[in-house]
């Protein structure tokens, strides 16, 4: 097996983009609570999104979602967060919360209004040439909810026609990024329900259109893993969202719910290069934090993936592909078991002190003080929240 010495190269530009939205009020159709201290503009979004990072080391860029971040001057925004100590990063659509788009945005079978889908992301794009991103990513609410509803050939069709229209104006180092997600808010059918029809569609526009995974978006025993496999070795994985569910897109906090099942993912990662240094995977928190606190649950997040990123690293590959030759399946099996129950929790704090960070991220923002003085501070105005 490695050695914790022997991983640190990898770990040391392991970097995950912080969403936005995560630190506005967020959560289920029933009830959003409010925290005190929540931000208000998506400068304070920044600002926390820079918290993280601050004490962590890995998290270098924040995403922005279009309209919630709209202000007057991107450009003024990225040097807002690069005096911060952070990027902005991907750029994220929203054609899921306007009246017109009621009957789908870029499937609708309304040419006006597919238009006006694609004129929004037109305008994501313009963000992006101001701000230096590189990748629009784009999630869909499109769909049906009864049978005959709407043609489903011809929706796909339509698709493929408006994300075309969209490639077409990309600039030559910008990437379109297509996520899926097997249903909710359609129930019928979801136009982009899962990995396949996002790489037909994808596939069909150019070596610049990738897929998005987010590992909330399958249906319950999914081999995700294996998704992660087969996207990495067609080199179509774009971008990867993580998070947490029980059930659905909970968007839970990564690794709460299986964390067995975010070490599988991140040796996959690893075995197909997706942390290597020319990797062109972008990866990315996708998470709401309803009753628990944003910039903590943020933090937490990040460490959970360092903890399980570290653990992958850790599996002793020549032994793996040993017994993998001699078909021993238990031993096979056990080299991946030794890996995931190494604790480095110890290594990782030690690590992260000999970086100047924190041995403990979580403990030093608590010690800090400094979410007493954001809410102190924060009173008044609007508390960003989904939507906003």
């Amino acid at each position: 097996m490695p050695r914790f010495a022997d991983i640190t190269e990898t770990l040391a530009r392991q970097a995950i983009e912080l969403p936005s939205w995560a630190f506005g009020n967020s959560g289920t159709r029933f009830k959003v609570f409010s925290t005190p201290g929540t931000p208000r503009t998506p400068e304070e979004k920044i600002a926390d999104a820079a918290t993280v990072h601050e004490l962590t080391g890995l998290a270098p860029a924040v995403a922005l979602h279009i309209p919630w971040d709209t202000v007057d001057d991107y450009a003024v925004l990225g040097r807002y967060a690069r005096e911060r100590g952070v990027e902005l990063g991907t750029i994220n659509s929203n054609t899921f919360q306007d009246e017109d788009y009621k009957f789908g945005s870029l499937t609708h079978s309304d040419a006006r209004i597919r238009q006006q889908a694609i004129d929004a992301h037109f305008r994501c794009l313009d963000i992006m040439h101001a701000t230096g991103s590189t990748d629009l990513k784009i999630w869909l609410a499109d769909g049906t909810n009864y049978p005959g509803q709407d043609s489903l050939r011809a929706r796909q069709d339509r698709l493929a026609e408006s994300l075309a229209t969209i490639y077409e104006r990309l600039a030559d180092h910008q990437r379109l990024v297509l996520e899926y997600k097997f249903f909710e808010p359609a129930f019928y059918h979801t136009d982009v329900p899962d990995w396949g029809t996002s790489l037909a569609q994808v596939s069909a526009l150019g070596d610049r259109a990738l897929v998005c995974l987010d590992t909330g978006h399958h249906a319950p025993g999914t081999n995700v893993e294996f998704i992660v496999m087969q996207l990495l070795r067609l080199g179509r994985l774009g971008s990867f969202d993580f998070n947490s569910r029980f059930y659905a897109d909970d968007d839970l906090i990564v690794g709460a719910a299986d964390p067995f099942q975010l070490f599988r993912i991140l040796h996959e990662v690893v075995a197909g290069g997706g942390l290597a240094e020319d990797s062109p995977v972008r990866f990315m928190l996708d998470q709401c934090h309803n009753v628990e606190e944003k910039i903590p649950g943020q933090i937490r997040s990040v460490l959970n993936v360092q903890e399980m990123t570290a653990r992958a690293l850790l599996v002793d590959h020549a032994a793996l592909a040993k017994a993998q030759a001699e078909h021993d399946v238990l031993a096979a099996n056990e080299v991946l078991m030794d890996a995931f129950q190494t604790d480095v929790r110890g290594d990782l704090a030690a690590w992260r002190e000999s970086r100047g960070l924190p041995a403990d991220p979580m403990r030093a923002y608590a010690e800090s003080g400094h979410g007493r003085r954001l809410a102190e501070e924060r009173v008044g105005g609007t508390q960003a929240g989904w939507g906003a």
